[in-house]
């Protein structure tokens, strides 16, 4: 689940006792009171649960100039023979591998139809060896769904086999709290078009894309969000958009270019929508719409949006129009009824999909309508969307970053990302070596020229970072006066500080004293404090495991010292972090530089406090940054992912105290947290 703030468990013991207490005249209660609850229970899950899957996705995402792929989990119900199955987009949106496994266990693959970032609705297909008729199941009308209905949720919490958790409805129409931030998946404002069932069910990550049920075994919704009460998309507007997905393979809305807001407490005695601007170049400002206009009617139904609810409805219904048809709309300006003609066109995506070009070095996408008029330009060129450190577009001078706009190639147009394509594959075209070529970007108002060398075709790549060749040692700079007082005229280079142990293999052979002049017979030429770097840079234009030839000076001898490079240990910023929102406290992997630093053994494992927020529960229980924490409750925490696990079930089991115990320095100690868990 996406926005999992609190993690509450709710006991449906109680529902069952107040729905047998219940009157009589209830249409659900009548139906729980003349069976028991639980042949209802069962008999429902019964109906449901063959159509229900778990999904298993391989997804991409463009990170430090890569496509990085990363497997998640979700659910998902089958609503069609054929093997149709209705998701989350941020379940199945971005996915490049779909495995399901059934409810007797087995497993299938799947490929994605189609996705809805707007409401965040994906459609898959069952891809069966043989043609199967699958079990599916049965949409209810969501518009019927009243406060205090009895549900039940069904899906994979935390990828665990399909399970069912019971309770009620709780509100019918639930919008995202401004504190939170809503809701954007791939640039789209999901909360402009879904007014979230909501329940206490309790989900977790892993029920998205699992159906929330009604005592009947309809579909109801299909459960997406988790913010102390469970949210779940309406089925009629979940079925209308998979089954547009499905006949189309994508979702058409029309658009108008309105920001609309609910109308303002002082004008309480009139209905309508309160216009608060138009975008430049939409069918709204052609039709001649101001800001502080009241749409009043829309091809010829009244509209109204007094209230935060009511914008979903109203977004739903200008996005129904008809594209290209024009209609009248009749606003109050004024205090005058006016009457415009406005055109809906076809919206576009707010976003577009990253590609990835090594040979580049980066991800980069073309430029959407919504995004050039963020930016405030228009849509040539392709943006950059992320770089990847030490590649050629971050090596070039000067480098390109990210959200420049490539606009030139070589003095050629680059109006899209298939533009970039052609061209790359036209310089690259029979060539073995990289290609320098001039490249002009727009930065902000600002126009660059560069030079990147672009093919890189022996790059090694170690995943979400390009290894470095690396000598396990630190220096200090050969300064003049440091080559006077040792008597070494005009020599230049660096002095050996330390000789890490950074493995059982590490060889070396250097010292602490020695003084390298020459790496592979080019001179070191490090002379004043802030050459520090020249060396390490040096060492990184070999690649890792060659062998490099240092000229070191020892005791007055000059003698030749070869040493494997080797692969630099992960630094600091890229050790993983979890960051626990209910104690206030973040946490990250060790790295090698911290044991050396705290001259911890390589074989020390635990989870080092970064930051603690002050005011908060770990605040409060005296955790400090720089505290290692090596078990929680007296469970070992070698890693992010054991130590996240801890807290997690320490959030549903609600414990009176929660015990660290932590190293911090040359001492080992407990620290005793007491939260109150009816607040933060």
């Amino acid at each position: 689940m996406l926005l999992i703030k609190k993690i509450r468990i709710f006991i449906c013991v109680i529902a069952a006792v107040f729905f047998l207490a219940a009157a009589a005249s209830a249409p659900v209660y009548s139906e729980i009171t003349s069976n028991s609850l639980q042949q209802v229970v069962t008999s429902t899950v019964d109906a449901v649960k063959p159509a229900l899957v778990r999904i298993m996705v391989v997804s991409v995402k463009d990170y430090s100039g890569r496509e990085v792929k990363r497997e998640s989990f979700g659910s998902g119900i089958i609503i069609d023979p054929t093997g149709y199955v209705v998701t989350n987009h941020h379940v199945a949106g971005h996915a490049k591998q779909i495995k399901c496994t059934m409810a007797d266990k087995s497993e299938i693959n799947a490929q994605l139809i189609g996705t809805d970032p707007a409401t965040d609705i994906a459609v898959i297909k069952l891809m069966p060896a043989v043609p199967t008729e699958f079990p599916v199941a049965k949409f209810g009308d969501s518009s019927q769904v009243k406060v205090g209905d009895t549900v039940m949720a069904m899906g994979s919490p935390l990828a665990f086999s399909q399970s069912v958790t019971m309770g009620i409805i709780s509100n019918t129409e639930l919008v995202m709290p401004e504190m939170l931030g809503g809701l954007t998946l791939d640039g789209e404002d999901v909360g402009s078009l879904v007014r979230w069932i909501a329940h206490d069910s309790f989900i977790i990550s892993g029920n998205s894309g699992g159906p929330l049920i009604n005592i009947k075994g309809e579909v109801i919704g299909i459960n997406e969000i988790q913010i102390g009460l469970g949210g779940a998309i309406p089925s009629n507007l979940a079925k209308d958009v998979a089954d547009e997905i499905i006949k189309n393979g994508k979702v058409t809305r029309s658009w108008l270019g309105l920001t609309i807001q609910p109308l303002l407490k002082q004008q309480k005695n009139i209905n309508g929508v309160l216009i608060g601007s138009t975008v430049i170049g939409s069918p709204a400002e052609a039709a001649g719409i101001k800001s502080g206009d009241i749409l009043t009617k829309l091809a010829g139904q009244d509209v109204s949006v007094k209230f935060k609810e009511e914008l979903p409805l109203f977004n739903q219904y200008t996005a129904s129009l008809k594209i290209g048809e024009t209609v009248d709309a009749v606003f109050i300006r004024d205090g005058e009824e006016i009457t415009l003609k406005i055109t809906p066109a076809e919206r576009q995506s707010a976003i577009a999909r990253p590609v990835e070009f090594t040979e580049w070095g980066l991800c980069a996408s073309d430029i959407t309508f919504f995004a050039a008029k963020e930016m405030k330009r228009n849509q040539s060129g392709v943006l950059v969307k992320s770089i990847r450190e030490g590649g050629p577009a971050s090596n070039a001078k000067p480098r390109i970053t990210s959200d420049d706009v490539i606009v030139k190639i070589n003095g050629n147009p680059v109006n899209s990302i298939d533009d970039l394509k052609n061209i790359t594959n036209e310089l690259l075209n029979g060539k073995s070596e990289p290609v320098p070529t001039l490249v002009e970007y727009d930065r902000n108002a600002s126009h660059f020229i560069t030079v990147v060398n672009v093919g890189i075709p022996d790059l090694i790549d170690s995943g979400l970072e390009v290894k470095k060749a690396w000598i396990p040692i630190d220096t200090q700079v050969l300064t003049r006066d440091i080559a006077d007082a040792l008597q070494l005229g005009d020599k230049t280079g660096v002095r050996v500080t330390q000789v890490y142990k950074f493995n059982d293999k590490d060889e070396t052979r250097l010292k602490v004293g020695d003084i390298i002049y020459k790496i592979n017979d080019s001179v070191i030429e490090a002379s004043i404090p802030e050459d520090i770097e020249l060396f390490p840079t040096m060492v990184r234009q070999y690649k890792v495991g060659s062998i490099a030839k240092l000229v070191v000076l020892r005791d007055g001898k000059e003698i030749t010292v070869s040493t494997t490079l080797q692969q630099s240990p992960l630094l600091v910023r890229e050790m993983k972090k979890y960051k626990d929102e209910y104690f206030d406290f973040t946490v990250r992997d060790i790295s090698f530089f911290d044991k050396v630093k705290e001259q911890w053994t390589m074989e020390q494992t635990g989870v080092l406090v970064e930051s603690v927020e002050q005011g908060g529960w770990a605040s409060l229980g005296e955790l400090l940054n720089g505290d290692l924490i090596i078990e929680v409750d007296n469970n070992p925490t070698p890693d992010i992912e054991s130590f996240q696990t801890h807290m997690k079930r320490i959030e549903t089991e609600h414990p009176v105290s929660v015990v660290f115990k932590i190293k911090n320095g040359i001492h080992e100690m407990y620290k005793e947290i007491e939260p109150s868990w009816t607040t933060k």
